[in-house]
């Protein structure tokens, strides 16, 4: 089960001292690249086309914000609030989303290569069209998103609930899926050439599976 985004009482002590205040006032298009907004309170903010490049957004509350067009590559959102954020056409390449709370965000046309996901809650996510490409989904929660034509080579699922998932024309090759879930997914059309499919359960069983695992 993924984590909640609690925040521990010594992090909490940490964002009420002075040394934590944010040196940028998000806003659209405005440049915080690397700055320090742990824990803030960014929730329904327009942050379209805000540059926030290797900014520190662990514990921030970005619930229903709007980060269409947003730089957030090499960021660090573990265990931020994003539920239902706009992060459509984002830029997430490289950023740390481990354990944050994406469930119902739009993130249609992201490009998140090589970005972290573990235990990451995305039920009911949208994720069509998105670049996934090295990316890490481990034990993430993908209950019913949609991840119709995504790219998502060499990216690892490993034990990722994928149930009830649109997968169509997903490319998955090179990918790695052991003990993943796609119980009830659409898979029409999508392409899993060399993937590892080791104990998944409904993968398909008609690609040919490598000997060892995708790393």
């Amino acid at each position: 089960m993924a984590k909640t985004a609690l925040i521990p009482s010594g992090v909490l002590t940490l964002l009420l001292s002075s040394s934590v205040i944010a040196d940028c006032n998000p806003g659209i298009e405005s440049i915080c690249s690397g700055a320090n907004l742990m824990g803030r309170d960014l929730s329904g903010l327009e942050l379209d086309r805000i540059d926030l490049s290797g900014a520190d957004l662990r514990y921030a509350d970005l619930r229903h914000a709007d980060l269409r067009g947003a730089n957030l590559s090499g960021a660090d959102l573990s265990y931020a609030l994003l539920s239902r954020a706009n992060l459509e056409k984002a830029n997430l390449k490289g950023a740390i989303l481990d354990y944050a709370n994406m469930v119902a965000v739009s993130a249609w046309a992201m490009h998140a290569q090589g970005a972290s996901f573990r235990e990451t809650r995305l039920d009911g996510a949208d994720l069509s069209f998105a670049r996934l490409s090295n990316a890490d989904f481990d034990s993430a929660v993908l209950y019913a998103a949609n991840l119709e034509m995504v790219w998502a080579t060499k990216t690892r699922f490993i034990n990722c609930n994928l149930r009830n998932a649109n997968l169509q024309e997903a490319k998955f090759n090179y990918a790695n899926l052991q003990g993943a879930d796609l119980r009830g997914a659409q898979i029409r059309f999508a392409t899993f050439q060399g993937t590892h499919m080791n104990e998944c359960q409904n993968c398909p069983t008609d690609w040919m599976v490598p000997k060892h695992p995708v790393e």
